[in-house]
């Protein structure tokens, strides 16, 4: 719908009214769930080839190379046999070793990257690979139940989990026994995290008590290694300062497909969808255009906000704002605290996706 607003300190525009993020609440079916476990929009090209390594860094270049040996590795039948058992033979030995490659590193070092390359790399179909969020893949387990995702994802060749991380007990086993069955029948594994497997649940919980889970998750990863500097600001500019409430609110009106909402009504709003609907909440919007940015107020609303987040920078939406600057969302006590590795990664795409939106103002 079409309608003339007057924006304070500026001349009447004429624009298509933009949406808001606060007035959509979708649901989300089960298979597509399923169906979306792919790389993200960003990563639809993403290849070996086009990741760049820091010639300061040579564990990006010894990466590059291990991932495509892993990859070429994982062609042929199914590990577990199924394709070309015969009549007399014997059930397959269990997988002996890591059946998998967890790739640690800090922020915007070119994980994901890496990750969405094995899965265009490896020699299967797509529906025989599967690509998520340690958080979308809970929720898989969540809408299908524990059993069902087994069977589903049991007869993939490989599945990728991307920002691994163990936020409370209940996950650490869930996980635990959900890839030990998944390595029983044969799947390959990769995982990205900013923390070594063996350190999982560190400071969030008391993961002494969840050793025994935790090193079982370990066992099935190799650990590789990746130093270096976040891309997202090597020989970058700094991120832009907020914008005024007028400058955001014009180039909402002036983008079609821009949602417009202010911050505070926006956190209260994610309390009341579940994060795994956070990427359909992004569905359609070009562009996400945000008032009266203020600080987190405590550490549930954070942790939903670093799932936004990620889903805006998957799908590469642009983020205006206006009041403070990205860099001062969370408090010194959260980026002191266990999740400070999912904070400052949210920092860190969220001044990215800021970048991004600089074309939106009008000079």
């Amino acid at each position: 719908m079409s309608s003339s607003t007057a924006v304070p300190g500026q001349s009447p525009i004429a624009e298509t009214a933009p949406q808001s993020l606060c007035a959509l609440e979708p649901r989300v079916p089960a298979d597509r769930l399923v169906a979306e476990m792919v790389p993200p929009p960003r990563f639809d090209a993403v290849r070996f080839d086009t990741y760049v390594p820091d010639p300061n860094q040579p564990s990006q270049t010894e990466a590059v190379k291990v991932l495509a040996e892993f990859a070429g590795g994982l062609g042929g039948a199914h590990a577990s046999g199924a394709g070309k058992r015969k009549w007399f033979s014997k059930k397959p030995a269990p997988p002996t070793g890591p059946r998998g490659v967890y790739l640690d590193g800090g922020y915007g070092v070119g994980k994901t990257h890496l990750l969405a390359s094995l899965w265009h790399a490896t020699p299967a179909a797509p529906s025989l690979k599967a690509f998520g969020t340690f958080v979308e893949l809970t929720n898989l387990v969540g809408a299908l139940g524990f059993q069902q995702t087994v069977q589903t994802l049991s007869g993939h060749r490989l599945l990728c989990i991307d920002e691994f991380e163990l936020d409370d007990p209940g996950d650490t086993v869930l996980v635990s026994s959900l890839l030990s069955r998944l390595v029983e029948a044969g799947v390959a594994l990769a995982a990205t995290s900013n923390t070594l497997p063996g350190k999982l649940g560190e400071g969030r919980f008391a993961s002494a008590d969840f050793l025994r889970e935790i090193q079982g998750l370990s066992s099935h990863f190799r650990p590789l290694r990746i130093d270096g500097e976040d891309y997202r600001h090597r020989g970058l500019p700094e991120a832009p300062p907020p914008y005024s409430d007028e400058q955001v609110t014009r180039a909402a009106y002036a983008t079609p497909g821009a949602a417009l909402d202010d911050f505070p009504g926006l956190l209260d709003h994610l309390a009341r969808v579940h994060p795994s609907r956070y990427g359909a909440l992004t569905d359609g919007i070009t562009a996400v255009c945000l008032t009266d940015v203020q600080p987190v107020p405590d550490q549930s609303t954070a942790l939903r906000l670093v799932v936004l987040a990620d889903r805006l920078y998957d799908r590469e939406v642009p983020v205006l704002a206006s009041g403070l600057p990205f860099d001062r969302l969370f408090s010194d006590e959260m980026l002191n605290g266990g999740y400070r590795k999912k904070y400052f990664r949210a920092i860190s795409r969220l001044t990215a996706l800021a970048r991004d939106a600089k074309g939106l103002v009008a000079q």
